[in-house]
């Protein structure tokens, strides 16, 4: 029989036991004494993972990984610098690679003709009819980075969202 199976069923007739006894009352009905003694602790089981919720399609993969190359690496530190100049955390730095990894697999976009979505351009994909500035600006590394930042500031409590949820608030992008 399976151990955990054992183990549970164990506690559960334990339980039982004590709380019939709790229900039944004392036997004795003279003036009760407590017991101050430190009493064991006993921790059951965690309940059971569903991990249909954590791996929506039943298989986990390994640990995946980007290789950059060196305009990817360069855009990257840029817009590290950009965090740094803007007076900004680790944190906003992960949030705005990331955004720009999903956006534009950190290549500084160029208007890609039919393939584009609508007029947005950059490392963040960002628009000029959305009001992220000129073509000119936001095809600028800093100035796209300190664009993106602008609008995660404003972004109540996005240091504790997760990721995905703090890029989308500043992206509001159709494919989140």
């Amino acid at each position: 029989m399976n151990t955990t199976i054992l183990r549970k069923s164990i506690l559960g007739i334990a339980g039982l036991a004590v709380a019939g006894g709790l229900a039944a009352g004392p036997l004795n009905h003279d003036t009760p004494t407590i017991d101050t003694r430190p009493v064991a602790t006993v921790q059951a089981d965690k309940p059971a993972v569903d991990t249909d919720k954590l791996i929506p399609h039943g298989v986990q993969g390994t640990q995946s990984r980007i290789d950059l190359n060196d305009e990817q690496t360069g855009n990257a530190k840029a817009i590290i610098a950009a965090t740094k100049k803007a007076g900004m955390d680790e944190r906003a730095a992960v949030v705005s690679i990331a955004t720009s990894l999903q956006e534009s697999k950190l290549e500084n976009l160029g208007h890609l003709g039919d393939r584009n979505d609508h007029d947005s351009q950059g490392l963040f994909q960002q628009r000029p009819s959305s009001g992220w500035g000129t073509v000119e600006q936001i095809t600028d590394p800093e100035y796209a980075t300190l664009a993106f930042l602008k609008g995660l500031k404003q972004v109540d409590g996005w240091q504790d969202m997760p990721l995905t949820k703090a890029a989308q608030t500043v992206q509001v992008s159709a494919y989140p």
